[in-house]
């Protein structure tokens, strides 16, 4: 595989901001703010702005980097190389989306985030949830919604960590998983 093609590389379609949003001006702003280096500072709320437009716009941000990070190892997250979704003998993750798999089912890692990035999918692209006009209110519980999303996905993270690691050195993209990882603890804190 040719290195160039692999940035491109994600494992489920990406999420896309429209472009000329408030939604993108939010993301250009949280994108300018990283490139100062402090992700600390990145991830405060910009003044006068709206705290679930900033999760909304941060979760598919943080969607789309997890979903491009693990995009790059899957031929490494096999069936058979990881049966159990899990991040290391103690932690063990059962799938269940409360709507089609009501009680918690083991799976293999692939399965698990495949099941794991397509119900995230669906949630960012539900405008009940997720609106994307200007006006539109977001719903009340989608600060529960946003916490449900970030803790499953803090489970891709773990699970590349754990199991990963060694292949994620191979590409040479322990800085990049790094950053993302540190960005996203800031965030969710």
């Amino acid at each position: 595989l040719v290195s160039g093609s692999r940035s491109s590389k994600t494992f489920k379609p990406k999420k896309n901001i429209p472009e000329g949003s408030h939604q993108y001006e939010l993301l250009k702003h949280a994108e300018a703010t990283l490139g100062s280096g402090n992700l600390r500072q990145a991830v405060m709320l910009p003044e006068g702005e709206d705290l679930n437009e900033w999760i909304a716009v941060n979760t598919v941000d943080f969607f789309n980097q997890i979903n491009m990070l693990y995009g790059t190892i899957t031929e490494f997250c096999t069936e058979s190389s990881c049966p159990v979704m899990s991040a290391g003998p103690r932690y063990e993750y059962h799938w269940a989306d409360g709507t089609n798999i009501k009680k918690p089912i083991k799976c293999s890692a692939p399965k698990y985030i495949d099941y794991l990035m397509t119900w995230v999918q669906d949630q960012l692209d539900d405008e009940t949830l997720f609106p994307s006009k200007i006006g539109v209110p977001f719903p009340k519980n989608f600060m529960s919604v946003a916490k449900t999303i970030l803790k499953r996905l803090f489970r891709v993270y773990a699970h590349i960590y754990h199991q990963h690691f060694d292949s994620v050195m191979r590409l040479q993209e322990e800085a990049h998983l790094n950053t993302s990882f540190q960005h996203f603890i800031f965030f969710v804190q």
